[in-house]
């Protein structure tokens, strides 16, 4: 048991007893982070850092998998929270702030002229996918990037147990930045596609024209066009991806950074579609719950008198262009790549000299843990990251990459590894 992570790996033992992969969440789980060389339960965060079960202090590149876009104890979400707590959190009836955060949301997003509150951004696609089948009348989804849980989605993964084969089916894959893969789909259903969901940026950049040719082609053929903004809204603009590419969905599907950790998502789109809410059945007890849409005021609020969105991604260029730099000076190209939007940067490992790309990733995290950063090879940003975290995170990835460069030129990166590797769980971008 390793000494550094001591309280973690028996909170971890203890978990595995009562709960499933030891965590309510895959990608906060054991399959995501290397046995005895990484923290496995946070005790507390303020601002951009975080500190685990040990005490270990860190600076979070992780960001509740990007919920947290203004800082972990933002002082007036808090304050926010505080002050609705004391006049309750759920009710008989709905509470006045279900119409004022949702007039804020309609005010905001450039779709939005109806919305619907759930509480995870599965919820909110799901909502989606079932709008568009009610209104089209259809029942085949054309997918591109990752939407969830929900069986409409999850059976076109590899991750597909207990999905019927008839729900299977029913999706198909599209290639982003691929217009003849999604044209394909409507050339073998014609008449048969209900609904496109995409998310509109992920690893890479849109092509020149790629968004508009699958709202184009999506409308030509009676399809629903719906963005899983997900992850993208209040990061690439504060109207979401759709703002910041000039590409306006039917539909769209918020959840994560709205309320900077709170629990709460939505979906929104045309009032002629979102007006089927009233009959098909989306209905949720904690929906309307008060203190996620009291965070969300606040954070709304906060994004539209401060420079949210721009800080995200001025402090994101630094961190982009920072790897990129140590990347080549580290001759560590045909291994490692940065790519993403700033606000929301990912390291791609690839086989190289012998090695997985998961041997190499795993040597990575270890040792990007060691030195008090944490991260699963993405740099989820917050407005709180400053330039002293920027610099700890330059430095220490420095030093990483010397010692994976060392690693595959001596080949003996199996040595350096104080664990075993990690293996793949499913590739979903």
């Amino acid at each position: 048991m390793s000494e550094r992570y001591q309280k973690s790996e028996q909170w971890l033992e203890r978990a595995l007893r009562t709960i499933p992969v030891g965590s309510q969440t895959f990608s906060k789980s054991k399959t995501q982070f290397p046995p005895g060389v990484s923290p496995y339960f946070i005790k507390k965060g303020l601002g951009s850092h975080v500190w685990d079960v040990d005490g270990n202090e860190y600076i979070d590149f992780i960001n509740g998998l990007g919920c947290i876009t203004l800082g972990y104890g933002d002082p007036d979400v808090k304050s926010a929270v505080q002050t609705q707590l004391e006049a309750g959190t759920i009710f008989s009836l709905p509470h006045p702030l279900e119409v004022e955060v949702a007039e804020k949301l309609v005010d905001v997003i450039p779709c939005a002229e109806m919305v619907r509150f759930g509480k995870n951004g599965s919820d909110a696609t799901a909502a989606a996918i079932r709008l568009a089948r009610a209104y089209t009348r259809r029942d085949h989804v054309a997918v591109c990037g990752y939407h969830g849980w929900q069986d409409w989605y999850i059976g076109s993964t590899t991750r597909n147990l207990g999905v019927p084969e008839a729900t299977q089916k029913l999706t198909h894959k599209f290639s982003y930045n691929n217009i003849d893969s999604l044209a394909a789909i409507f050339k073998d259903r014609p008449d048969g596609v209900a609904a496109v969901i995409m998310e509109a940026m992920n690893v890479t950049p849109p092509a020149t024209g790629f968004l508009e040719s699958v709202r184009d082609l999506s409308h030509r053929h009676g399809a629903v066009f719906i963005f899983d903004e997900v992850v993208t809204g209040f990061r690439f603009a504060n109207g979401g991806a759709q703002e910041y590419f000039g590409v306006t969905p039917d539909l769209a599907a918020f959840g994560k950074g709205i309320a900077n950790g709170f629990p709460l998502s939505l979906v929104t789109g045309k009032a002629g579609i979102m007006r089927l809410m009233e009959d098909i059945f989306f209905s949720t007890t904690f929906g309307g719950e008060t203190l996620s849409l009291a965070a969300a005021q606040a954070v709304l609020e906060k994004y539209q008198r401060l420079p949210v969105i721009e800080t995200l991604i001025r402090q994101g260029k630094k961190v982009l262009e920072g790897v990129q730099r140590l990347l080549v000076e580290k001759d560590l190209s045909p291994a490692i790549s940065i790519s993403g939007h700033p606000s929301w940067t990912f390291l791609q490992f690839k086989d190289c000299r012998g090695y997985s790309q998961w041997e190499i990733k795993t040597l990575f995290l270890q040792e990007m843990f060691k030195r008090g950063i944490l991260t699963f090879a993405t740099h989820n940003m917050s407005f709180s990251h400053s330039d002293e975290d920027i610099a700890k995170l330059l430095n220490t990835e420095t030093e990483v990459f010397q010692i994976i460069h060392e690693a595959l030129d001596g080949k003996d990166l199996e040595k350096r590894l104080h664990c075993k590797p990690l293996e793949p769980l499913f590739k979903v971008r």
